[in-house]
């Protein structure tokens, strides 16, 4: 028979909060948790592993979560938990996910796991100690939307599995290849690849639209408070700026990345 969980004093709620929560508990138990069936589909799709789907019989028949999960590996099918609406509300970080969150197993995210198409001319988001999750997921919707190569994620100060990221997103740091690690070992990735390295700022910069995107291309955005490090400063092979014709000198990192990767889409289809 299968479990109903209706009181929220239950262990197991208390493990999903403690998830939502703590990026730290997330580290230590190698779990996270994704809320929504969209965002539940674009997760399994992208090859992670569910260990329990908690669902709520008020939202979703029990056929649709067994369907929504029917393509699961065998070996890595889920438990599942049915509970009450009380327990829903209280699991949910937001309203509007259908009965359904669920525990993932988490895994390294590395340079490694990046594979880049032959026939394609890569182009690669990177970002630099970006600090907030809501920044980072609408980063990846446009990298997804334009068909980025990878997002690098350089000395994060969020960790991609941090619920706000994961739903900013709509599941997208499931689609786009993403890995998390040092400024240096991302130079030196991409270094070694051929790509050549740009980096948003404003001093010294050409218009982004003089930069030709149809090779291999990763640019390189820091954050809004402090720009970018000299580190990244030093190696770049140009500098670009989106020029500015108000009365303010900044837009928002997320809409950065958005004008210039559809620039580069814009370049890449007009040379077909």
């Amino acid at each position: 028979m299968m479990e109903q969980i209706t009181s929220t004093a239950n262990a197991r709620v208390k493990e999903v909060l403690l998830l939502g929560e703590k990026s730290r508990y997330r580290r230590q138990t190698g779990l996270f948790t994704v809320e929504g069936r969209r965002e539940i589909a674009a997760c399994l799709a992208g090859g992670f592993d569910a260990r329990t789907v908690y669902w709520c019989a008020d939202i979703i028949t029990e056929a649709e979560v067994h369907d929504l999960f029917a393509a699961a590996s065998p070996a890595a099918a889920p438990e599942f938990v049915g509970i009450s609406s009380s327990v829903y509300s209280r699991m949910a970080y937001r309203d509007s996910t259908e009965g359904l969150v669920a525990v993932f197993r988490s895994r390294e995210r590395s340079l490694g796991d990046i594979v880049l198409a032959d026939a394609e001319v890569p182009f690669v988001i990177v970002l630099e100690s970006v600090e907030k999750p809501g920044n980072l997921g609408a980063i990846l919707r446009t990298a997804d939307a334009s068909g980025a190569a990878a997002v690098i994620v350089c000395d994060p100060l969020t960790d991609l599995y941090n619920p706000n990221l994961i739903r900013a997103s709509l599941g997208g740091v499931f689609t786009v290849p993403v890995a998390a690690c040092s400024s240096g070992e991302a130079y030196e990735w991409l270094h070694s690849a051929g790509f050549q390295i740009l980096t948003a700022q404003l001093q010294d910069s050409s218009p982004y639209y003089d930069i030709d995107f149809r090779k291999p291309s990763a640019v390189v955005f820091g954050t809004e408070s402090t720009g970018l490090s000299r580190f990244w400063r030093e190696r770049s092979d140009r500098k670009l700026l989106i020029p500015m014709l108000g009365k303010l000198d900044s837009l928002n990192v997320s809409a950065s990345v958005a004008v210039l990767s559809y620039e580069a889409v814009r370049q890449k289809l007009s040379s077909k």
